[in-house]
């Protein structure tokens, strides 16, 4: 199953577990710790008076009380002195150990804060890397629904070169609000609005005030005889085309969904269904687990039913990635919600 990022208040979710970045006593504290246990009740701080704490890097269970949420796994990290006390490497222990919590449990889903980016002064970029690292590597050998809880934006940042680069290459593709892109010529602007009336050309003067007749496009003389013969020719669709794709890059079904962030039970109804029509985000998550370049990544899109444009944002940043290379899903969801856009995956 696929990690999702969500802006939400984690004590309202509802899910097996929801992991608390917690002090080293379980009793309480400022921030996540202190909405969790608000959130609980009374009785959660009753068991954790039990349960005598833990070390920073470790983790452990209790229940979740009148939370929505089963479980509850309070678990303690690092507080950052610079990055030279071994913070990273306990910070990583803290998902380690929930997930394996998770796991032995046999949870199906769980999910995190962004431990120690509050109070503790993790940097944020850097609390936001090991989460993802430490619970995509966590996936790649256990099916489990992950969210990791951003609960506002102030609490959430990519890293300023990788925001400033989108954001850059978004203003320059960005089109504008009628054509779809800036005018640097008035041949181009004549040009814009040919194709967006799909007329045949014509005499200039019609930027300069004087009427003109736009001529329709001729219609083609070549006919299909029949309904019958015209769906004879129907292309590859979107399902064929991934499978194909899929035994191209030899890679199995199974890392070819995990890599696209999908859940297996989504790509076994696309496989068996040849027709299948899946959403513009999960198309364009198999287009990125499979790293195909931008032509093929529109043509897998074309499939199911969609393109790529200029004058939408969601789709300006996900060219950004393709055009630069850079595969990695979940750095580009990471971008995506930093820009208040929909994820890719499920």
């Amino acid at each position: 199953m696929p990690l999702k990022l969500i802006r939400e208040d984690i004590t309202k979710l509802t899910c097996d577990a929801i992991v608390n970045a917690a002090n080293s006593t379980f009793l309480g504290g400022g921030g996540v710790d202190g909405a969790i246990h608000e959130a609980a009740g009374n009785e959660l701080l009753l068991e954790c008076e039990k349960l005598g704490g833990c070390k920073t890097g470790e983790a452990k269970i209790t229940t979740g009380y009148k939370i929505p949420s089963k479980f509850v796994i309070p678990t303690v990290g690092p507080r950052w002195e610079g990055g030279y006390n071994g913070e990273e490497e306990l910070l990583r222990s803290c998902y380690r150990k929930a997930l394996a919590i998770a796991k032995e449990n046999e949870f199906e889903s769980i999910a995190f804060p962004l431990i120690s980016s509050g109070v503790y002064g993790y940097p944020k970029d850097q609390a936001l890397k090991v989460a993802v690292d430490e619970i995509t590597t966590f996936l790649i050998e256990n099916d489990m629904l992950v969210y990791l809880v951003i609960y506002d934006k102030s609490a959430y940042q990519i890293s300023k070169k990788l925001f400033d680069d989108i954001a850059a290459f978004i203003e320059d593709k960005y089109v504008d609000d009628h054509f779809g892109f800036n005018y640097r010529n008035r041949a181009s602007k004549e040009s814009a609005v040919l194709g967006a009336l799909e007329c045949e050309p014509f005499d200039s003067d019609a930027f300069t005030g004087k009427t003109q007749v736009l001529k329709p496009l001729q219609a083609s003389k070549k006919k299909k005889s029949s309904l019958d013969d015209a769906l004879k020719d129907i292309d590859e669709s979107f399902s064929e085309m991934l499978l194909r794709k899929i035994d191209e890059k030899g890679m199995t079904d199974a890392e070819c969904y995990k890599k696209a962030n999908i859940d297996r039970k989504l790509f076994s109804k696309i496989r068996s269904d040849r027709l299948y029509k899946p959403s513009k985000m999960t198309a364009l998550a198999f287009a990125i687990a499979l790293e195909l370049p931008l032509t093929e990544t529109k043509d897998m899109l074309m499939k199911a039913g969609f393109a790529l444009s200029h004058s939408n944002k969601f789709d300006i940043i996900i060219e950004y990635f393709i055009t630069n290379g850079n595969y990695d899903i979940f750095e580009i969801n990471e971008a995506l919600f930093a820009f208040d856009q929909a994820l890719l995956g499920v």
